[in-house]
Protein backbone atom coordinates (compact mmCIF):
# COMPACT_ATOMS: atom_id res chain seq x y z
CA UNK A 1 0.00 0.00 0.00
CA UNK A 2 1.10 2.97 -0.86
CA UNK A 3 1.47 6.60 1.41
CA UNK A 4 -0.99 7.97 -0.16
CA UNK A 5 -3.21 5.08 -0.36
CA UNK A 6 -2.99 4.93 3.72
CA UNK A 7 -3.92 8.85 3.84
CA UNK A 8 -6.99 8.51 1.83
CA UNK A 9 -8.40 5.52 3.44
CA UNK A 10 -7.32 7.29 7.17
CA UNK A 11 -9.29 10.27 5.86
CA UNK A 12 -12.33 7.68 5.12
CA UNK A 13 -12.28 6.29 8.22
CA UNK A 14 -12.57 9.71 10.44
CA UNK A 15 -15.89 10.82 8.95
CA UNK A 16 -19.04 9.36 10.78
CA UNK A 17 -20.95 6.84 8.77
CA UNK A 18 -22.87 7.65 5.80
CA UNK A 19 -20.85 11.55 6.00
CA UNK A 20 -17.82 12.55 3.28
CA UNK A 21 -14.80 13.63 5.33
CA UNK A 22 -13.42 16.94 5.75
CA UNK A 23 -11.26 18.37 3.27
CA UNK A 24 -8.07 19.50 4.47
CA UNK A 25 -7.61 22.91 4.27
CA UNK A 26 -4.47 23.71 1.93
CA UNK A 27 -1.43 26.25 1.91
CA UNK A 28 0.86 26.53 -0.69
CA UNK A 29 4.77 26.55 0.82
CA UNK A 30 5.11 29.56 -1.32
CA UNK A 31 2.35 31.40 0.62
CA UNK A 32 4.12 30.65 3.69
CA UNK A 33 7.65 31.69 3.27
CA UNK A 34 7.27 34.79 1.13
CA UNK A 35 10.82 35.07 -0.23
CA UNK A 36 12.31 33.25 3.36
CA UNK A 37 13.57 30.25 4.22
CA UNK A 38 12.48 29.77 7.57
CA UNK A 39 9.00 30.38 9.36
CA UNK A 40 8.15 29.81 13.45
CA UNK A 41 5.02 28.26 13.99
CA UNK A 42 4.00 28.89 17.51
CA UNK A 43 1.83 25.63 18.68
CA UNK A 44 0.28 25.24 22.24
CA UNK A 45 3.34 27.74 23.82
CA UNK A 46 6.08 26.20 22.18
CA UNK A 47 7.91 27.62 18.89
CA UNK A 48 8.39 25.20 15.77
CA UNK A 49 10.68 25.93 12.79
CA UNK A 50 9.70 24.99 9.86
CA UNK A 51 12.83 25.55 7.06
CA UNK A 52 12.79 24.89 3.41
CA UNK A 53 16.51 23.05 2.28
CA UNK A 54 18.38 23.88 -0.64
CA UNK A 55 17.14 20.64 -2.20
CA UNK A 56 13.62 22.52 -1.33
CA UNK A 57 12.42 19.81 1.05
CA UNK A 58 10.64 20.75 4.48
CA UNK A 59 12.22 20.45 7.61
CA UNK A 60 9.96 20.84 10.91
CA UNK A 61 12.22 21.12 14.61
CA UNK A 62 11.12 22.03 17.93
Amino acid sequence: MTQQGSEQEGSQQDGAAGQAPVQATRIKSEDLFRQQREIEIEHQGRIYRLRLTQMNKLILTA
